[in-house]
């Protein structure tokens, strides 16, 4: 019963509330910005290949690897299951509604991540920062910022995390009859605790290298499948296209209800797979060593294409160009991929899907994490606290392989909607920086320079890095 409730709540908070606030900000911030995530993406091309500054010999944090820690928890098994399931209950019209998604809410990521920027702190030789920081630092409400890390906490340490440990297991059951009755997910769980743990305990620069290691590999692989699918059946590519821009205008689906139709499935898919305006990015992308905020800021609008313009298509002409149809409840998430790359390549396609399931959870494990740590380091740096706290993720992913747990991943769902809620709410009345910070940065390209950042020249106050 109680699940139902959780269910019901949940449901209810991503058709409407969520859904408004999200659309409405990143295409407020769209406009306020002069679609920075368009006319700028050459110059984030650009950004993505400075190196990090040193500091007494020891590297800091770079552009790319902040952005590969943000891309490995954008990029997750919902860019495989996650879509199937939009297209089996939307249509190929949903994909459409997805890439609008992305590019709209490359705004809101430039926004949360350039305030991230402007107002992070310096940890030993590290930096961290992410929406509480801005919550304290600019708005001067650290009781927000702590309810914000409380809500990010459970949803991505405990809740996303036992989830990513879950699809990695139970994608298995393929090869192993009765798999969830065996020994099988007890081991899985045990090697995926203790493969996190190594990486988890080695701190943010270990984090960063495993994460700009894996994640350019597991998605180059990725996009080459989908790529050779295009490829061998190029001739039904315009089919596909009229598919997805015809049943994205469906009149039909308008007047049959909006709950079920391609513009809110896609909606909802597109938002909830780049994360953008969601809070989580951000502590990443404080993380970098820039020498102006706005930097770090273009760089995560990348992120949210890699997640959406390419991972989710890549998923998306897979699916559409293999002649299976997907139906929502019957044949949609994983086995419809299965199905979908088995009709493409052969059975081999289907250890490629596996491979890539596990590439792309495991990544999103050390991403999530990372967040995490960021936030539980903001309501109390303790190095006893910090301790009990990773063997508690680590208990999450050891368990999370052997367990479906529903309610565990509906209130990890509520709980990410609320930090949703929270962030656009501090990011909305936070924005005038944030288009400060861009305005100083496009004056000091215009005048052919390297831009470098000073609080006050912006008339920006209580940051802790910028002086």
């Amino acid at each position: 019963m109680i699940n139902n409730i959780l269910t019901e709540i949940n449901n209810f908070l991503y058709t409407y509330p969520l859904l408004i606030l999200l659309v409405g900000t990143g295409i407020w911030f769209s406009l306020r910005t002069r679609f920075v995530q368009v006319r700028f993406l050459r110059e984030a091309l650009r950004v993505l290949g400075e190196k990090a500054e040193e500091e007494d010999g020891k590297k800091q944090v770079s552009s790319f690897q902040a952005l590969m820690i943000s891309t490995a928890s954008r990029v997750g098994t919902g860019n495989i299951a996650g879509i199937a399931t939009a297209i089996a209950a939307g249509g190929a019209g949903a994909v459409f509604w997805m890439w609008l998604m992305a590019v709209i809410g490359g705004a809101s990521a430039f926004v949360e991540s350039t305030l991230a920027q402007v107002y992070k702190t310096k940890d030993g030789k590290d930096f961290r920062g992410g929406p509480s920081y801005y919550m304290e630092r600019a708005l001067g409400k650290r009781w927000l910022g702590v309810l914000f890390s409380v809500l990010l906490i459970i949803c991505f340490a405990y809740g996303f995390n036992g989830l990513q440990s879950f699809n990695m297991s139970s994608s298995l059951e393929y090869y192993i009859p009765g798999y969830s009755y065996t020994v099988y997910p007890v081991l899985v769980g045990a090697v995926l605790a203790a493969a996190t743990g190594l990486v988890i305990f080695g701190g943010v620069h270990r984090i960063g290298f495993i994460t700009s290691v894996i994640v350019p590999i597991m998605a180059g692989g990725y996009l080459l499948m989908g790529l050779f699918t295009v490829i061998t059946r190029i001739t039904e590519l315009p089919h596909v296209f009229s598919m997805i821009f015809s049943q994205a205008f469906d009149i039909q689906a308008f007047a049959g209800g909006m709950a079920g139709s391609a513009v809110v499935t896609g909606i909802k898919r597109g938002l909830f797979s780049n994360e953008a305006g969601m809070g989580s990015a951000p502590n990443a992308a404080a993380s970098a060593s820039v020498s102006h905020p706005a930097k770090q800021g273009l760089v995560q609008v990348i992120s949210v294409f890699i997640d959406t313009l390419l991972i989710c298509s890549a998923t998306a002409m897979m699916l559409l160009l293999s002649g299976v149809e997907g139906v929502s409840g019957k044949l949609d998430g994983i086995p419809f991929v299965q199905q979908a790359i088995s009709a493409n390549v052969g059975n081999w396609g289907i250890h490629f899907i596996t491979l890539s399931i596990f590439a792309f959870a495991f990544s999103s494990l050390v991403g999530n994490y990372y967040y995490a740590e960021s936030n539980i380091l903001f309501i109390k740096n303790n190095k006893k606290l910090l301790l009990i706290f990773r063997i508690t993720c680590l208990l999450a992913v050891f368990l999370g392989a052997q367990a479906d747990f529903s309610m565990m991943w509906n209130i990890a769902d509520i709980t990410m909607g609320f930090m949703a809620a929270v962030n656009i709410i501090a990011i909305l009345l936070l924005g005038n920086v944030a288009v400060k910070v861009l305005k100083d940065y496009e004056k000091q390209r215009k005048e052919g320079k390297n831009p470098v950042f000073k609080a006050k020249d912006a008339g920006i106050e209580n940051t802790e890095c910028w002086k």
